[in-house]
């Protein structure tokens, strides 16, 4: 990994706030899909808001392995299939960025295999603009490229930042550091705590 790397972190109302602006612009677009399919797993909260906002009941999802962490693998591959038919139906696949774009390419592959629809749109939360792929809907544009660490892989993306970490054991205080110095961001003290490890009972505990 380089010496340092740009790093954006959001949290649970940024992603809240996302979600409905991806709502709204399917809905401007007068999209109204019959079934929403999430590629995991990045796109499984994402897709779960969406349907909600926009009332749709069907949902379903499978897997793509790109990312563990902030480590990107050789290859994006299928891990666990679709296993309903999308023949006649309005899709909506979703996803939580459009990075490389190489997900899609293989989600879109896979689908093609699961029958024909009768429209597929594809949604992300962000669009990095260095992607070779640009969905038909998506909140927000991210021009310089960072790495996004949405709330839902927090834990994840610091444990791997920590396996980087050189040097004795770290404490809160240098993990801290070192994640300002190397990634740019700044982490509530409970999340570094937890990812190191650090047992505080809280009031309620005793």
């Amino acid at each position: 990994m380089p010496d340092t790397m740009q790093c954006k972190l959001i949290s649970w109302r940024q992603f809240h706030a996302l979600a409905r602006q991806l709502a709204l612009r399917v809905r401007q677009a007068g999209f109204q899909p019959d079934l929403i399919v999430a590629i995991g797993r990045g796109g499984y909260l994402p897709a779960r808001v969406l349907a909600d906002y926009l009332g749709i009941f069907d949902l379903t999802g499978f897997r793509i392995e790109h990312y563990r962490g902030a480590h990107k693998e050789r290859l994006a591959r299928l891990r666990d299939p679709l296993t309903v038919d999308i023949t006649g139906k309005r899709v909506l696949l979703v996803d939580d960025v459009s990075d490389s774009g190489d997900t899609f390419v293989v989600a879109l592959s896979h689908l093609q295999g699961e029958g024909e629809p009768a429209v597929l749109k594809t949604a992300v939360l962000q669009h990095k603009t260095v992607s070779d792929f640009t969905p038909d809907f998506y909140a927000e544009v991210v021009r310089e490229w960072c790495w996004i660490i949405y709330p839902w892989a927090l834990m994840e993306d610091l444990r791997g930042f920590l396996r980087d970490m050189p040097g004795p054991a770290p404490t809160v205080q240098s993990f801290a550091a070192y994640l300002r110095e190397r990634y740019g961001i700044e982490v509530n003290r409970q999340s570094l705590e937890d990812v190191l490890g650090v047992c505080r009972s809280s009031p309620t505990d005793s």
